[in-house]
């Protein structure tokens, strides 16, 4: 294959691997929005335990069928993930319970600088003026959409940093693992879910129930309840896949600039089937200006020098070795 079709069959893989994120996520959160608000299933903790109890049967099945190839991911690293991932998660609920909307919202922008953050400093990659420029024009577009009131109190301030930095965290990871330990996505689900499923089944309840003061086993399950519960486990099984996917071939960063078309994609949809009473001219120019960013972000950063990993002054240090042995064997 040319190097012009192997460039042209990764933008495809890639568009494709973006598309099913974003189908499966914008699904999940219709499903949810509807479970939880019409019919008043407010467990959310539960109903993750509930997604991960669901790729963990899938991945069960895939290895036993032989689609799944055996690999190895050492305890320390898989209790570390797991972690972050459900930090992450009870974090993003309590935050959204202690916090006003607007400030839950800019907490969850403040995630792409911390992800840049965490690149530079872990990977030793380096951006261009350009893209941070780009980063900076999505993060404002966002804001403008999104961001209406505004207040903060001090356990809300904690439980946000938390959700940050966690999220923030276990994205990173996702890339990291897999690039160390050449794990392809199911591969890496297949190890981390059972865990996440194990612990969110115990500990979700009792979260649930500090969060809405109601018991998930008093719940009125019925025919429409139970089968959207089955609904979002399915899609989730997408979801979790596709996070994985994306991470995995862009980086933590990409993943979380581009992610903001999902909140403008939500926006759109919530105005073509819900009316237009929340479209006006603040949230028009705030989705302009988010676009503007992301199609800016996805030139800069693909240019030489827009984004790369420099290498590491390790390697150097061993690649400055292995000159000086090799001076020495020819002396």
């Amino acid at each position: 294959m040319t190097s012009a079709g192997k460039a042209d069959r990764k933008a495809s893989l890639d568009a494709a691997s973006w598309l099913f994120n974003v189908v499966t996520s914008v699904g999940i959160i219709i499903v949810n929005k509807s479970l939880m608000a019409t019919h008043g299933f407010s467990f959310a903790t539960t109903l993750t335990g509930l997604h991960f109890a669901t790729t963990t049967l899938l991945t069960v099945i895939l290895k036993w069928l032989g689609y799944i190839q055996p690999s190895q991911l050492p305890l320390p690293d898989l209790l570390k993930f797991v972690l972050f991932a459900n930090f992450s998660i009870v974090g993003m609920n309590v935050s959204l319970m202690w916090n006003s909307v607007g400030f839950y919202q800019i907490a969850k922008l403040t995630m792409i600088p911390v992800s840049c953050f965490l690149e530079v400093v872990l990977d030793n990659v380096r951006y261009s003026r350009s893209t941070k420029l780009s980063i900076t024009l999505v993060l404002l577009g966002v804001a403008v959409c999104t961001v209406t009131d505004v207040s903060v109190n001090a356990k809300g301030f904690i439980a946000a940093l938390v959700a940050v930095w966690s999220t923030s965290l276990q994205q990173h990871y996702v890339h990291s693992l897999q690039r160390k330990y050449s794990l392809g996505s199911f591969n890496l689900l297949g190890h981390t879910a059972p865990v996440q499923a194990a612990s969110l089944l115990i500990l979700g309840p009792f979260l649930d129930y500090w969060l809405t003061n109601k018991i998930v086993y008093a719940y009125d399950y019925h025919l429409i309840s139970m089968s959207l519960i089955v609904l979002s486990c399915t899609i989730a099984v997408g979801t979790n896949l596709s996070q994985f996917i994306c991470i995995g071939r862009f980086t933590a960063v990409s993943f979380q600039v581009l992610g903001h078309m999902k909140t403008i994609l939500v926006l759109i949809l919530g105005f073509i089937f819900f009316g237009k009473e929340g479209l006006n001219h603040q949230v028009v120019i705030g989705m302009f200006i988010a676009i503007l960013g992301m199609i800016w972000y996805g030139n800069a950063s693909s240019k030489p020098g827009g984004k790369e990993r420099l290498p590491s002054s390790k390697s150097q240090k061993n690649s400055a070795l292995s000159e000086s042995s090799e001076v020495d064997e020819k002396v």
